[in-house]
């Protein structure tokens, strides 16, 4: 059993997030806001819930912007950060941090999902790892787990025929941290690429054939981030518990919604599924199932099924958007 106290939360956040374009050509992903705060400031806060302090970043485009915002969060002992010079796969991203986990336990956590889990039993169950899952559709797009009486026997990449629906979800505690940095670095000694990458599934299957006792436990609420349509899912589900916001002037609410406090909203409709971030202002607008990002300026406009990124401008419109930050749009 692990002493969660000497547990290491890696967080890979190197990629540059190019199908959410624009907003990522001013910030990195993992910094884009969802339901009133920013990606990876969901993740944080799941980590810190379970009792983690310790937490390590993978970073590459814009990668010192993610590593400021972590070490500003209180709830944390440790924020360390390592580069990713070049993306050649999660599985080159986690060997990265070997010299600052060392042989200590940790906790993978795929910095483009957000996820909801009851971690303390995982963090305190015995073996050397356990590895989140979750039922899915299409096998196709994950790695998948096979399991043979209570443990992971096969592990697949993204398999063409189905051997299993059973997705891996990129939360995963591996306490034979030695063992997975060595079928890493086998693996990239033998330079065996899966599409041009090292796949950490690959390592853990070799863990496996090593004799490493693997688990899995269920992922229930997970949720993608990759693309502007998936955001606004992710949004949608992630505002369900927030409260009414008070503080609109001449405005209808219609919950759920998140209106930052330092927003300004006059003479408005706003809701179902509204995100809208600190220091916007919103006026005369009609707003549903959109982010609206902080310091934004919309006026005298009907908006849906939108993202509208930071110090944007829009006025006068009936819009389906995804504008970046600091645009303008006047009609």
């Amino acid at each position: 059993m692990a002493d969660i106290d000497k547990i290491w939360a890696v967080i890979p956040v190197a990629g540059s997030g190019s199908r959410l374009r624009p907003h990522t050509h001013t910030r990195p992903k993992p910094l884009l806001h969802v339901a009133g705060q920013p990606i990876i400031g969901h993740i944080l806060d799941q980590l810190a819930l379970a009792g983690i302090r310790r937490v390590v970043l993978v970073v590459g485009y814009m990668g010192e912007l993610i590593a400021d915002y972590a070490q500003q969060r209180s709830d944390f002992a440790e924020v360390a950060w390592v580069e990713q010079k070049e993306l050649l796969g999660l599985g080159h991203a986690i060997a990265l941090t070997r010299p600052i986990v060392g042989s200590d336990p940790m906790l993978m956590v795929y910095g483009d999902t957000i996820f909801r889990a009851d971690l303390g039993p995982v963090l305190s169950a015995p073996g050397d790892g356990l590895l989140g899952i979750r039922k899915v559709e299409d096998p196709r797009r994950f790695g998948v787990v096979v399991e043979e009486v209570g443990r992971v026997a096969r592990l697949v990449e993204k398999p063409a025929k189905f051997v299993s629906d059973q997705a891996i979800v990129g939360v995963n505690l591996v306490r034979a941290s030695e063992q997975l940095f060595a079928c890493l670095a086998d693996l990239m000694e033998r330079d065996l690429r899966q599409r041009g990458e090292f796949q950490l599934t690959d390592a853990l299957q070799l863990m496996v054939e090593q004799g490493a006792h693997l688990g899995t436990f269920p992922v229930a609420d997970w949720f993608d981030c990759g693309t502007q349509e998936a955001m606004l899912e992710t949004n949608r589900h992630l505002l369900q518990d927030a409260p009414l916001p008070t503080h609109c002037t001449d405005t209808v609410v219609i919950p759920p919604v998140h209106i930052d406090p330092l927003a300004e909203v006059r003479d408005s409709v706003i809701g179902p599924h509204v995100s809208i971030g600190a220091g916007a202002r919103v006026r005369h607008t009609i707003v549903r199932n959109a982010i609206i990002g902080e310091q934004a300026d919309v006026k005298g406009a009907l908006i849906e099924d939108s993202l509208v990124g930071f110090q944007a401008v829009l006025k006068g419109r009936w819009s389906h958007l995804n504008i970046g930050d600091m645009s303008e749009i006047t009609t």
